[in-house]
């Protein structure tokens, strides 16, 4: 009884109520007090019994594995509060930093805030996603260790801001005086990769449509010396397709907004309306935003990296050629033929832009060349064919010109000699589950799924360090690991190797590569399913969430080929630029090519197989591994971004959008690992100055506090497996310090009593004192009054009247003979006055 618990919710996922009769085994229900005073009867068999709350002091605690139950509603409920009520929008949950995005500018992330964080120990201040930099860059130096902050969250939850401000902390202080630009070069590459990777959708107005892996070098007196960028998975299908109300990447509309400009004439473009490929969301403006003022700022970053006006003006020209490629009409001639006109205005300027063949690209648009081993054979086309083949090379020119792009700002963040260290920033795609998962879902949660065991096995090290450190047993924690689902989706004869199998048959289909998923894993492997009701999906158990993917546009997607025949044409391509991309062995385009040797942050994994290594889904693969041996390699910290609402609204809290999102990034996950070991863990002193309330006098006699803490816990917990002593701490299971919480708010209980109950008594003797004397002086007064009453009788009553009589006449004699006697004397004054006076007044005359 009085103890508060979590009931599960429609709408706020779980609400808060208090037990109003004692739980007894056996119970059908227990009986129950909302918040609201509604009373209910919660079923708890055979369910469980709800969560228990944690006691108030511990609501608002600035980490959430301080938390002593530790389940989702408490940690819900601790966001809440701290995002709602106290505007703060970072928390701690053991070595992540929960980041909650407030849809509001803060005044939290000024030079003054930098340079208060740095220098501090992570606990020392409040959270902070400086003071996660800040650990980061002090690690490094102190122990000459490469770091990584992997930042991640769904779209709209604030990654890239996250990213850029740790960034931005590195290069603040780390800066010197002889190395002045560098710094600025570093984050001067954030708008150029935003301008061409990022994008609005409907959940973000600058949501990246891409994954990032940004290694900023140090030398060895920790400053900063050079930059070096890896992406990941850029969604090309977004530069042919965008769903309604979303756009293009930013760098179309930037360059449709300068169209008018002189030097942008010869590009042929206009307003971002008159192309597909711009128009197609329904939505070419973003409030707010100035396109032509971003085209500006595009290129002075451009030209603070060194890549001058001609660099420029060959990136334009390519995304000019991709919108005119766009407009490119193709006519249907029957029903197995489509035709280009040789008319085609923006044909004819694709072609003049790359400097290619006209007729080449009109006809080979519409027709594809099979070659067997005996001949060959030209096919024609159908409309949706050609319009699919054109749309396939518009995504295959913007992301080779996206790699080059990314190389280019490589190139000009390099530096010369060798770096002594580095701290990288990944900035990368939270856990995604949407009404409908295709591919590119499937590759994020892969991805998501190698980022989880990466940070399992991490915590695990970090436990077992601590743990030995403190003399504790470590083989007593047990962790999840989710080997067994990477292994479903990468191992041999896994979903991917299949995929690139059937992708290798000439007369590959999506239906055919899912019957196989089907026959190798349904009621074999726990974690694949076959939905009920479809045939056309499979369903994957992941860490955060089960996930159904549907098979249509898999194997096109891992494909992600364009007709041989188009790559020859543009290959031909006077346009130096062009015909670069699709060489072979692409050569640089750089004048200083000779001197200039560029290298990527990793060598590339050499795949056995030719044609497997050209699938996205091996690239993926291949780039993944190499980005976990990276993590590996560096000791990593965590930053989960969270969006609160959809709505965009500033400190608005959706706990059902929020749930959600702790279930996919983990943090529940690392809850309930914490949950499995000892998740709060107290100093001697700290316990100690604490629960001394529960102390004996004769426990308190003792000097070593140290051991008085051990008899009180032997004393109060009777399960020794619920804690265990260290050599500083003391750690305990889940609940035990709830189970301490409420020891002593129950002494501190019974001993308000008894101060009120003296109080009380003290207060209630003194108002009877007070009380009693009041009524002994009424008693005495009506007592003396009912005396005289009794005393006064008629004769009394005679005598006194005659004897006032007596006083009225003697003191009327008194008065009158005084009188008389004063008369006389006034007369004899005037009388001798006057006399004196007349005879001054007889001498003078």
């Amino acid at each position: 009884q009085y103890n508060r618990v979590w009931i599960p919710d429609n709408k706020e996922v779980w609400q808060s109520a208090e037990i109003t009769k004692s739980y007894k085994a056996g119970d059908r229900f227990l009986h129950v007090q909302l918040e609201d005073g509604t009373e209910l009867n919660y079923p708890v068999d055979p369910a469980p019994l709800p969560p228990l709350r944690n006691p108030d002091i511990l609501v608002g605690e600035n980490d959430l594995t301080a938390l002593s139950y530790l389940h989702e509603p408490a940690v819900l409920h601790n966001l809440k509060i701290r995002f709602v009520e106290s505007k703060l929008i970072y928390t701690y949950s053991g070595i992540i930093l929960v980041a909650i995005n407030p849809y509001k500018e803060l005044p939290i992330y000024g030079d003054a805030i930098i340079h208060a964080y740095s220098g501090q120990n992570m606990g020392d201040m409040d959270p902070h996603i400086f003071a996660v930099a800040e650990e980061a860059y002090k690690q490094m130096a102190r122990n000459n260790k490469n770091q990584s902050i992997i930042v991640s969250g769904e779209s709209g939850a604030g990654k890239t801001v996250s990213a850029r401000y740790t960034m931005r902390y590195f290069a603040t202080v780390s800066k010197s005086s002889s190395n002045a630009h560098v710094e600025d070069k570093v984050l001067a590459s954030n708008p150029i990769t935003e301008a061409v990777g990022n994008a609005k959708t409907t959940r973000n107005d600058n949501s990246s449509r891409f994954g990032k892996y940004t290694e900023i070098s140090f030398d060895q007196s920790y400053q900063i010396i050079g930059a070096n960028m890896r992406t990941y998975l850029l969604e090309k299908s977004r530069v042919v397709f965008q769903s309604e109300n979303e756009r293009n990447y930013h760098i179309f509309y930037q360059l449709c907004a300068s169209a008018m400009q002189p030097e942008y004439e010869h590009l042929k473009l206009g307003n971002a309306e008159e192309f597909n490929y711009t128009r197609m969301g329904g939505s070419t403006v973003i409030e707010g935003v100035d396109d032509r003022a971003n085209m500006v700022e595009t290129q002075k970053t451009f030209a603070l990296l060194g890549l001058k006006g001609d660099f420029q003006m060959d990136v334009f020209k390519m995304l000019a050629a991709i919108l005119h490629l766009g407009n490119v009409e193709i006519a249907a001639v029957g029903d197995e033929r489509s035709s280009i006109s040789m008319e085609d205005k923006h044909l004819r300027i694709f072609c003049e832009l790359l400097d290619l063949n006209c007729d080449k690209m009109a006809r080979w648009l519409c027709h594809r060349k099979i070659v067997t081993t005996s001949e060959t054979v030209i096919k024609p086309m159908t409309r949706a064919q050609a319009v699919n083949a054109r749309d396939a090379l518009a995504k295959k020119i913007y992301s080779h010109l996206f790699d080059f792009i990314v190389e280019r700002i490589n190139q000009a963040l390099q530096f010369p000699g060798k770096k002594h260290t580095f701290i990288g920033v990944l900035d990368i795609y939270g856990f995604e589950t949407f009404d409908v998962n295709s591919f590119e879902q499937f590759c994020i949660n892969y991805a998501n799924e190698k980022l989880q065991q990466q940070f399992n096995l991490h915590v695990f090290k970090l436990e077992q360090e601590e743990y030995m450190k403190e003399d504790i047993p470590w083989n007593l924690i047990d962790f999840y690991d989710n080997q067994p689902v990477i292994d479903l989706i990468e191992a041999k004869m896994g979903i991917l190797e299949l995929l690139d199998e059937e992708c290798l048959l000439p007369h590959g289909k999506d239906e055919n590569w899912l019957q196989k998923l089907y026959n190798n894993f349904v009621n074999k492997n726990t974690l694949f399913e076959k939905p009920r009701m479809s045939n056309t999906s499979f369903i994957i158990q992941h860490f955060a969430d089960k996930v159904e993917y549907k098979c249509e546009g898999f194997l096109e997607k891992n494909r992600d080929t364009v007709h041989e025949v188009l790559i020859e044409i543009l290959k031909e391509s006077k346009f130096h630029l062009c015909a670069n991309f699709f060489q072979d062995s692409p050569v640089s385009v750089s004048p200083f090519s000779s001197s200039i040797n560029i290298k990527s942050a990793r060598p590339v994994l050499k795949s056995p197989n030719k044609q497997l290594r050209t699938t996205v889904g091996s690239k993926f693969r291949n780039s993944l591994s190499l980005l976990m041996v990276t993590l590996n390699a560096t000791t990593p910290h965590y930053v989960r971004c969270i969006k609160p609402n959809d709505e965009k609204l500033p400190f608005e809290f959706d706990s059902k959008r929020v749930a959600q999102q702790l279930r996919a990034c983990g943090v529940l996950e690392t809850i309930r690992i914490s949950a499995q070991s000892y998740p709060s863990r107290w100093t001697y002193i700290e316990f100690f100055s604490r629960y001394s309330i529960l102390m004996t006098q004769q426990e308190l006699s003792i000097n070593d506090k140290k051991q008085i803490c051990k008899i009180v816990l032997q004393r109060l917990i009777q399960d020794h497996n619920q804690y265990q002593f260290g050599r500083t701490k003391i750690f305990f299971r889940a609940g035990q310090v709830a189970y301490l919480e409420k020891l002593r708010s129950d002494k501190l209980r019974h001993a308000c009593i008894l101060i009120q109950k003296c109080v009380r008594g003290w207060l209630q003797r003194k108002k009877f004192l007070s009380m009693r004397k009041a009524v002994v002086t009424v008693q005495q007064y009506f007592r003396g009054q009912r005396t005289v009453r009794q005393a006064v009788t008629a004769r009394n009553l005679k005598e006194t009247w005659a004897a006032i009589i007596i006083q009225k006449y003697c003191r009327g004699y008194l008065v009158r003979r005084l009188c008389q006697l004063i008369h006389v004397a006034a007369v004899t004054i005037q009388a001798y006055t006057r006399g004196f006076l007349a005879r001054k007044k007889y001498q003078k005359v």
